[in-house]
């Protein structure tokens, strides 16, 4: 049992840890890599990185050939068109599921903080710890809605928005109307208006789309 949870603990390091060198661009789209390759960098034996190539293919990041290796899955204008139109709709659903369901300020804590942090870090002009806060503030959304189905497709996207954002962090505008839309769908899901907290957070997604997919345009990102 012990040697099964420290091989699961070593799986997840490589899962994190390549999954980083993708967003940083350090294994960029269309690039092949062997699985011994991939073992050698991150100082591990092949069998985690086997399972950890195996959970990032399944979240869309790369594509496992077999005898080949692995090649670093690319992303294109439509296929961020078509993940955020997903993602629109199932956290907005989400949101209005969320405030419907009569949470106390206790239960709402960490969204709460999630957008105190997120004020914070932009006061002090630290974007990576503004987007750390925006995800919480999202997958603590998509936790509130309690729905299991929408978490999991989230869940399953949310790489891929990751991807695309750590891209275009630095050279998109400061995130303002981002952090006021967050605090009027969470005023909206304290105050227990679904309406409000459904439509306000899918106009939240769709500007940030458009904004994400001009970016994109603008910087020649065709594929990512």
């Amino acid at each position: 049992m012990a040697d099964a949870l420290k091989q699961k603990s070593i799986t997840v390091q490589a899962v994190e840890h390549i999954r980083q060198l993708i967003f940083d661009g350090e294994l960029p789209a269309g690039s092949d890599h062997l699985e011994s390759e991939l073992a050698d960098r991150l100082g591990m034996s092949r069998t985690p990185v086997r399972e950890a190539t195996l959970l990032l293919a399944q979240q869309g990041l790369l594509e496992v050939r077999p005898r080949k290796g692995v090649r670093i899955s690319s992303l294109s204008l439509k296929d961020m068109e078509e993940i955020y139109a997903v993602l629109t709709e199932l956290e907005s659903l989400a949101a209005e599921e969320a405030a419907g369901a009569s949470y106390n300020d206790e239960q709402l804590a960490v969204l709460a903080k999630s957008i105190d942090d997120m004020e914070a870090a932009l006061k002090a002009g630290n974007l990576e710890a503004w987007a750390l806060a925006d995800e919480a503030f999202h997958s603590e959304l998509v936790r509130l809605g309690g729905n299991s189905r929408i978490q999991s497709i989230v869940a399953m996207m949310s790489n891929q928005v990751r991807r695309a954002r750590a891209i275009t962090l630095h050279i998109r505008p400061a995130p303002l109307k981002s952090n006021e839309d967050h605090r009027a769908v969470y005023d909206a899901i304290r105050r227990g208006d679904p309406k409000t907290a459904h439509d306000r957070h899918r106009s939240h997604r769709q500007h940030a789309r458009e904004v994400l997919i001009e970016l994109l345009k603008k910087h020649r990102l065709q594929h990512i």
